[in-house]
């Protein structure tokens, strides 16, 4: 069937994939109950930066403390709320820690988020590992929030649970409705369900959206209890048709609940928000529009049209506010969990006015960074950045400078470093830098390591291993073993590397004719004296020409019949050996052409001597040096010495 055929129901009523948005409030505090001893439940707890709270949980929130407080304001609330200071920096560390000075020191020591994203992470490989690594669909939107499209993991539920989902339409009509559900109640448990538009509805049976519904918050109460368990963590949850909603639903019911907004009861749900509460109306945007139709209500902003919308927002724009209002949200849940880029920045009260209070800091920031990177996994070759990028803010001009990070050798923070002076040192030589109030650094362009690559030696085996795979000796075909019975001379003439193993070099004594008189080998013998000579090789003079050796194999021409040589009146037995016969003749041709010592000077070419070749009759011997030219050519002149 269709994937989206369980989304239809037995009236018109049809929904999306059912999204889920997981918030952790407590990813803010990294473990305070096991770092500083405190009971879980009933601590008043905050994290602080200088004077500021930059976390507070949900005991000392009952108390009236908020970030906005001061850490005296709040012990005045809750004099036994305990407020370590935020984990820091320190110039020379190579790893944040917490600092019972660290407010002292907060002008020298750079505040770290590392603990937070190490506990994000583990939190994020829990809902990683309870979901089927086929189906799950994983959008980490920030250090404490992730998004979960549900839709996948739920149809293979609904078709586990429901056999009948799975079979074909009764006419084979695609467009045929769905029978109604077998269930009469749904048990929701302690989830926070969203009342429904028309209140008379919630008395009617369900349909298969709202038991898609509880497929998805029996998923995410799972993974809830799960990050419970293991790292003591409450997290809120909220479960709707897309992530505009799942968002809000997530921070209804803080710290440890979910709440189910079901697609009947959107509209009732929204109508009591402010929509400068929505994802991307928060900002500009949303003053905007608050400004235009002056409210902030939802429920207000419902009864102006899509018309008047476009007319005063503009057409997309007021598109979109028409659709976000009544909670139509098209964005796709994106599978990316990890980070894209790492920054490490320090804003100055009062500014630096110098290089080398840059440089201290540029120090921690590469140490800062590269701590990251090897918890990205930067030393096993599994993620690297290709970038590293400077920002300096001088009053109200920010310089940047950005510069590749070699890739052919290891990256450390001692290269961070290096970098990142670098591209310092540019931007002090622009002129009236200083005072800096804010320096960052950051790396970007991640890309995935190579894995699998192996050197040279990983093609290579040695001692055992080779001959563990050592096929032993070849089976040797017939006529390879008929060459073996052969007497070592003819072997040996086979396996010579030489010119010599294309002619054959036994010659049976057959009567020279006058043709071979004019074809000498070696220092000017005749052929007929080749009997008591062994079979030549490589001429050892300077002119590097290879003498051949005896001609192949011949039968006297007083046994008639065969195939008679017209050179030297060889007869010979098959038309095969005579044209090996010829080829033999011809090779001596070349060579004696080639040949250039004296000793040939008072001998006729055998081109000459055979008309057969068609060659001209040599001159005779002359004492000028081959190669010079006999007469100036122009422009030439001779050079006198001495």
């Amino acid at each position: 069937m269709p994937k989206r055929r369980w989304f239809a129901s037995g009236s018109p009523r049809t929904g999306r994939s059912p999204c889920s948005n997981g918030s952790s409030a407590a990813c803010y505090l990294p473990r305070p109950s096991a770092t500083f001893h405190c009971p879980e439940t009933d601590s008043w707890f905050c994290v602080r930066s200088r004077q500021g709270l930059v976390a507070v949980n949900y005991p000392a929130r009952a108390y009236g403390i908020g970030r906005m407080c001061t850490v005296t304001e709040a012990k005045k609330l809750c004099p036994d709320l305990l407020h370590p200071h935020v984990a820091t920096w320190r110039e020379g560390d190579d790893k944040w820690a917490y600092r019972p000075d660290a407010a002292e020191n907060i002008a020298t020591d750079k505040v770290s988020l590392d603990p937070y994203r190490l506990e994000s992470r583990r939190i994020l490989a829990i809902i990683k590992e309870h979901l089927p690594s086929h189906l799950q669909k994983v959008e980490k939107a920030g250090i404490d929030e992730v998004f979960l499209d549900l839709s996948a993991h739920v149809h293979a539920v609904l078709l586990e649970r429901f056999p009948e989902l799975s079979a074909p339409p009764p006419d084979g009509n695609p467009s045929e409705l769905l029978p109604v559900p077998p269930v009469s109640a749904l048990d929701w448990q302690a989830d926070a369900l969203v009342d429904l538009d028309d209140e008379s509805a919630e008395f009617d049976d369900p349909d298969w959206d709202d038991v898609a519904f509880l497929v998805a918050s029996e998923i995410v109460r799972n993974i809830r209890a799960a990050i419970r368990d293991k790292l003591r963590y409450t997290c809120a949850a909220g479960i709707a048709r897309n992530k505009l909603l799942s968002k809000l639903g997530s921070a209804h019911r803080k710290p440890n609940q979910q709440t189910v907004i079901r697609n009947r009861a959107v509209r009732k749900f929204l109508s009591g928000f402010k929509f400068t509460k929505f994802r991307n109306l928060g900002g500009k945007l949303g003053e905007h529009v608050s400004q235009v139709f002056n409210t902030e209500s939802v429920q207000e902003l419902l009864s102006v049209s899509l018309e008047q919308l476009k007319l005063r927002l503009g057409d997309e724009t007021g598109t979109w506010v028409y659709n976000t209002l009544r909670g139509i949200d098209t964005s796709e849940v994106n599978s990316r969990t990890q980070i894209k880029s790492m920054l490490s920045a320090k804003s100055f009260r009062p500014g630096i006015n110098t290089v080398e209070q840059a440089t201290r800091w540029l120090k921690i920031f590469a140490a800062d960074i590269f701590a990251r990177l090897v918890e990205e996994g930067v030393l096993e070759h599994k993620r690297r950045p290709k970038t590293i990028n400077l920002h300096h803010r001088h009053g109200s001009q920010t310089r940047s400078r950005q510069s590749p990070i070699p890739q052919g050798r290891s990256l450390d923070a001692e290269t961070l470093f290096r970098l990142a002076k670098s591209l310092l040192h540019q931007i002090v030589q622009e002129g009236h830098v200083w005072p800096c109030s804010n320096l960052s650094l950051s790396v970007g362009g991640f890309e995935d390591g190579i894995s699998g690559n192996m050197g040279i030696a990983g093609f290579l085996l040695k001692g055992d291993e080779a001959q563990a795979i050592d096929p032993g000796p070849r089976a040797r075909p017939a006529e390879e073993a008929i060459g073996l019975a052969q007497p070592a001379e003819k072997r040996q003439r086979i396996d010579d590397g030489s010119i010599q193993r294309f002619f054959t070099r036994k010659l049976s004594s057959p009567p020279l004719g006058s043709n071979d008189a004019a074809i000498t080998d070696n220092g000017g013998e005749t052929l007929g004296s080749r009997q008591s000579r062994a079979s030549p090789g490589v001429d050892d003079g300077l002119n590097g020409s290879i003498s051949l050796g005896k001609g192949p194999e011949v039968q006297a021409n007083d046994q008639g019949g065969g195939y008679p040589c017209t050179r030297c009146n060889a007869c010979l037995d098959s038309p095969e050996a005579l044209q090996c016969h010829q080829d033999w003749h011809f090779a001596k041709d070349l060579q004696e052409q080639e040949r250039v010592t004296p000793a040939f000077g008072s001998h006729p070419s055998a081109s000459a001597a055979s008309p057969h070749l068609g060659g001209s009759k040599a001159g005779p011997a002359t004492n000028k040096r081959p190669g010079r030219p006999r007469k100036m050519e122009r422009g030439q002149k001779k050079l006198s010495f001495g």
